[in-house]
């Protein structure tokens, strides 16, 4: 029997295995981890004004992009788009032309966008309105100042100038939008407001405001003054900052 070579067993035995080589233990960490440990350190200590844009944006695109260097894809983005802020404010196919970004990419993109918009606009929301201006000013800015078509938004108010609804009440293109005064008055009154603010974009970046935006908003005050509804403001919003036609005594 011992000598049958159909024998399988095996045996116990307290010799030591050898060590595990290196390359059983696995490889070395890639040199972007370390370099993703210093800038959520520099984070932590310093928040956001202790990185720059592209170090920021980077911070954004590790939870996206978990096994890659991310500071170059980082650098192409502000490169197409020019900045933080116009990178979350680019659309999604716009974003998917930049190598590297796939439809994973672009929407956590678009959604860290949609969080950064829901947080604004929860600044202005159960308040007076026209006591929390720059709030206004950073909401519609962040809701529309990088949409590449032009949009018309009104902020209905009731009569202690509180939010009640923020609504797109037309869309257009990228240099004209449809405005129609009766449909303006119209929701107002539905809405039960007092007051309105209107808000439209200009997807060129340049905020000044056209002979046809000024002639228009007298339009749409001249057709709500009788229904005791008051227009406070025409914003309008877009790369290049923002313009306020009462501020600038054109209403």
């Amino acid at each position: 029997m011992h000598g049958d070579d159909s024998d399988e067993r095996g045996f116990f035995s307290e010799r030591h295995l050898a060590p595990p080589t290196a390359e059983k233990k696995g490889k070395a960490k890639p040199h972007f981890h370390g370099h993703r440990d210093r800038l959520r350190a520099r984070f932590r200590e310093g928040g956001a004004a202790a990185l720059a844009d592209y170090e920021l944006l980077e911070l954004l695109l590790f939870r996206s992009i978990p096994r890659a260097d991310t500071k170059s894809l980082a650098k192409a983005l502000l490169n197409r788009f020019g900045s933080f802020a116009e990178v979350l404010g680019a659309p999604e196919h716009l974003l998917r032309e930049v190598n590297g970004i796939g439809d994973a990419v672009a929407i956590d993109i678009k959604v860290v966008a949609a969080a950064a918009a829901r947080m604004a606009k929860g600044e202005i929301a159960r308040r007076p309105v026209l006591g929390s201006w720059q709030q206004v000013i950073d909401y519609c800015r962040a809701a529309m100042a990088f949409e590449p078509r032009e949009q018309f938004r009104i902020l209905f108010l009731d009569k202690k100038n509180v939010l009640i609804a923020d609504e797109v009440q037309q869309s257009g293109t990228v240099d004209h939008t449809p405005v129609y005064p009766r449909e303006v008055v119209r929701r107002g009154l539905e809405l039960s407001a007092t007051a309105i603010i209107l808000v439209h974009n200009h997807p060129s970046g340049d905020p000044s405001p056209s002979r046809a935006d000024i002639d228009m908003t007298k339009t749409i005050i001249e057709t709500a003054r009788p229904l005791g509804i008051t227009v406070h403001d025409h914003i309008i919003v877009g790369r290049n900052g923002h313009s306020s036609l009462k501020g600038m005594r054109l209403i």
